[in-house]
Formats: structure tokens, sequence, C-alpha cells
């Protein structure tokens, strides 16, 4: 699967505790992040300084669903499930 346009519920929904440039201490939960751009694209994508967890992300069926509401469900769900 591809990620589709106009989603983003990858950079936004899950935390990252990985330091990200501009962003030392990660990402919180549901916040987006900084490199997002408007079209929903990463401007970090070819960038060394991309975190590795984001590298390693697949969008495949059981976490991106058919559409970019059901991702945001998905992934929402994944991320309070994994909060102690």
């Amino acid at each position: 699967m591809n990620c589709r346009s106009d989603c983003g519920a990858c950079c936004i929904v899950p935390s990252i505790s990985s330091p990200l440039p501009g962003m030392p201490k990660g990402k919180p939960a549901g916040q987006r992040c900084l490199h997002l751009l408007s079209d929903y694209r990463c401007a970090l994508f070819n960038d060394p300084r991309r975190p590795t967890v984001c590298g390693q992300f697949r969008a495949e069926d059981t976490v991106c669903g058919a559409s970019a509401e059901q991702a945001f469900e998905i992934l929402t769900l994944l991320e309070l499930s994994t909060q102690g």
C-alpha cells in the first residue's frame, strides 16, 4: 500500500520519542509534526535527519484503513493502547 494523499495521520496521531529537528524532545501524540507540509508530505522524507522510526513506518491497511478518517481512528486506538 502507498501512502494516501491528504492524510498525514502518521505524522499527527502517534507520539514520537526520538528527537526531530526543531523538536528536540520528540513529538507528543496528537500534535502535528513541524515537518508535515501543507500538502501532508514530509519535509524530511529524503533527509538523513529524519528519525529512524519515521523511516521504518510502512503504510498498511491494518493501520491506515480505507480512508484518512479510519487512519486517524486506528492510530489513535493504537496510541492509547501503548500509553502507560
